[in-house]
């Protein structure tokens, strides 16, 4: 039925929009996913997500501990309408439940900070299976539980005075090196599956066509 749905709906949209949408889905990938512990400056997270959408990342996780998350509009720029945003904020601590749920779906969980055991950006293995990296604030930066519950760590060598970048600006860097290698590796299966094209398909065409719930009880309508 949600194939039929799809169909019907994609006759609501022009046929440009519709190309638009199958070849940005044809770039998509759900191997490598963006989390973001706890920050508290929503123009950072917004940040993110926006360029979670440029570099074809379709998934972020954000977990908000002490705050919450709210999209800034001005830097956004509407990207949260194109990738999926994951809120984890049903207790004080969701760390664990949002890096528990991560592993089970086959990520291995990595932390980008520098450790006594992390490896540099430019020789992370992607070959070594679905990667969720894991950012926090320059300051406090990411909890006890993240690092003692990673798998591996991952740091962007840096050789001036400052030690860090803003975490909006590190997500950017480590993004754009790892997709960049990804989409050249032809070793990997990166791509989304049929089955997630097509459920973020729906997703897409429910957020670009007016009111599409009017258009859902017709279809319900004629398909009784």
């Amino acid at each position: 039925m949600e194939t039929e749905l799809i169909q019907f709906l994609s006759g609501f949209v022009t046929h440009e929009r519709l190309s638009l949408f199958n070849k940005i889905l044809s770039l998509r990938t759900n191997y490598l996913t963006v989390v973001l512990e706890d920050l508290y400056q929503t123009q950072n997270t917004s940040a993110v997500v926006r360029t979670a959408d440029c570099f074809g990342i379709q998934n972020v996780h954000v977990i908000e501990n002490k705050h919450a998350f709210e999209v800034n509009p001005d830097v956004v720029r509407g990207a949260s309408n194109w990738v999926t945003v994951n809120q984890y904020n049903r207790t004080d601590m969701n760390t664990p439940e949002a890096l528990r749920k991560l592993r089970s779906e086959g990520y291995r969980i990595v932390v980008a900070t520098p450790h006594d055991h992390d490896v540099d950006l430019e020789c992370f293995d992607l070959g070594k299976g679905k990667a969720a990296i894991v950012f926090g604030c320059e300051r406090p930066g990411l909890t006890e539980w993240a690092m003692k519950e990673a798998d591996e760590y991952m740091k962007i060598p840096m050789v001036g005075f400052t030690e860090s970048l803003n975490v909006s600006v590190a997500v950017a860097v480590t993004l754009h090196h790892l997709t960049h290698q990804l989409r050249n590796h032809t070793d990997i299966d990166w791509q989304l599956t049929d089955n997630e094209k097509q459920k973020i398909m729906l997703e897409w065409l429910r957020t670009s066509i007016k009111r599409v719930d009017l258009l859902e009880e017709k279809f319900a309508e004629l398909n009784k």
